[in-house]
């Protein structure tokens, strides 16, 4: 694994499904490719991606394809949380031993009201099961999702525990009050990326690191601008409009919405499919889409 930490902006890479509901790789390897080119990262298998969709094995063999493909394992920071101990262990080693960047680690989120020191020992538990320094463990806290948070006493534990492989936190409790605070917990070099575009200016500004928003998987490059661009005077109306852009897909179900955009935009109805439970947009519901972002000059150059 990459012993760097990360930076930037990076995408829950959403993933395509066959036919039969099978991940579709080429296209899987594709829409990682145009992120690359845009100048994002890959956070694969996170909320957006239907991680908890996917088993165990399709997720090691799609994260084996992309490397195979020529992805830069150096960009990848795969989610390999999971409810199971071993589970998260393997995949975890899996991501190590192939020299992912990271690993973004969801608590174990079917128990609801642990103690603190059952979270402890779970991030313990994978850290010492995978057992090489290389590892660079990134937190993932989404309570509005797992009803599990990641309290900072559990958060400064970890990282007086494991001071190299504790690298950071994705913080998507959409309370922005949060993401200042964990700016502010005074852990070296401990990376916060905000899990929308929507906080990235005051996250920069607050020493933050970047964001890991759904939305970059269709708008990359603008929010990539706005990171790059942060401190110019164009930074409040860059943030603008990347909030136009997200407030359209957040009215909607976020996964189909961007699904559809895809589908859309790079003339390919496959990726209009999600896995069960989930539900497609409806014909009507992608027209309203549609019309929304030709409404907002929105564009995915060279999808």
């Amino acid at each position: 694994m990459n012993s760097s930490r990360f930076s930037g902006v990076l995408a829950p890479v959403i993933t395509p499904f066959n036919e039969d509901l099978r991940p579709d790789h080429a296209r899987f390897l594709k829409h990682c490719q145009w992120l690359v080119s845009q100048g994002v990262g890959l956070a694969v298998f996170g909320t957006n991606s239907e991680a908890n969709s996917l088993s165990l094995a399709e997720k090691k063999d799609l994260l084996t394809m992309l490397v195979e493909g020529g992805i830069d394992p150096a960009l990848l920071m795969p989610g390999t949380g999971s409810c199971a101990l071993t589970d998260a262990i393997e995949l975890t080693a899996h991501a190590v031993n192939l020299g992912c960047g990271g690993a973004l680690m969801l608590p174990p989120f079917y128990y609801k009201g642990v103690a603190d020191d059952g979270l402890v020992d779970f991030f313990s538990a994978v850290i010492e099961g995978v057992d090489d320094p290389a590892l660079r463990v990134y937190l993932y806290h989404i309570p509005p999702v797992a009803n599990v948070p990641i309290p900072h006493t559990v958060i400064k534990q970890l990282a007086e525990k494991y001071p190299t492989q504790i690298a950071g936190i994705k913080d998507s409790s959409g309370d922005w009050s949060h993401t200042q605070a964990l700016n502010e917990l005074g852990i070296e070099d401990f990376r916060v990326f905000c899990g929308s575009e929507s906080f990235l200016l005051k996250n920069m500004q607050a020493g933050g690191a970047g964001c890991i928003s759904a939305t970059a998987n269709v708008n990359p490059g603008a929010i990539k601008t706005l990171y790059d661009q942060w401190r110019t005077a164009d930074a409040e109306q860059l943030q603008a409009g990347l909030n136009t852009i997200r407030g359209i897909f957040q009215s909607r179900p976020m996964i189909p919405a961007l699904k559809a955009a895809t589908a859309i935009y790079g003339d390919d109805p496959i990726w209009f499919r999600v896995r069960p439970p989930l539900q497609p947009l409806t014909a009507n519901q992608r027209d309203e889409l549609r019309q929304e972002l030709a409404a907002a000059n929105f564009q995915m150059p060279d999808i």
